[in-house]
């Protein structure tokens, strides 16, 4: 949000900076700086006030192509073209590692790195979703031992972030390892659902092995 008044403070040869063109202000920055010489008596030719418009307007655009490409590279391109090669989907990993850990997480995510021929990134997502483990179950029982009310809400659980920390690095990995605009289909979901009850029977019957899961951390 560009303050008007701020500008205003501004001599009428720094504000003129803003209408040069190939300056890196805003849109907002360059129609108020001109706003404000014209508030202070500056004269614009018909021609100059359509250059500065048009400065502006291509501004504006540049703007949006920036969020638009940035939209693009977060988004998740899970197609149904027979053609598209098969992948794990990307919010059934996040699901996963949401609730059962990084370690499902992380071996969906690696698996589908191994059919995309990206072998170091599988390596290191394998690598994260093992370590993040006892990194885990270091500082989520620490932070209850350290709080002094000894009570955490749902929202505020350390197990719940924890879970979130290594969900979001997941989804990291995802667009930082996967190729831009990749069209993939869904791949089957019975190995999923098979190594969520795996992780669900484990974390039931070994809670000490996932102290700083989410499950283990809701249940105190």
């Amino acid at each position: 949000m560009v303050n008007k008044n701020v500008l205003r403070k501004f001599s009428n040869k720094e504000l003129e900076t803003y209408l040069q063109e190939g300056n890196r202000f805003v849109p907002e920055a360059v129609q108020i700086a001109f706003e404000i010489l014209e508030e202070r008596g500056c004269i614009f030719s018909e021609q100059e006030k359509t250059a500065v418009q048009q400065l502006i307007r291509h501004k504006k655009e540049e703007e949006e192509a920036k969020l638009s490409e940035e939209r693009e590279f977060w988004k998740d391109h899970i197609t149904e073209d027979a053609n598209a090669i098969k992948l794990f989907p990307r919010e059934l990993i996040l699901l996963i590692s949401g609730i059962f850990g990084t370690i499902p997480g992380a071996l969906l995510l690696g698996l589908n790195f191994i059919k995309l021929k990206k072998y170091g990134a599988a390596i290191l997502t394998f690598i994260f979703g093992a370590i993040f483990l006892p990194v885990q179950n270091f500082l989520v029982p620490l932070t209850y031992k350290e709080n002094t009310q000894g009570f955490f809400t749902y929202r505020k659980s350390p197990g719940f972030f924890m879970a979130a920390v290594g969900t979001l690095i997941l989804l990291v990995f995802w667009v930082l390892f996967t190729p831009k605009k990749l069209p993939y289909r869904a791949a089957s979901y019975i190995f999923p659902v098979i190594l969520s009850i795996i992780m669900l029977v484990m974390i039931i019957n070994y809670p000490e092995w996932f102290s700083g899961y989410f499950l283990v951390s809701f249940a105190r």
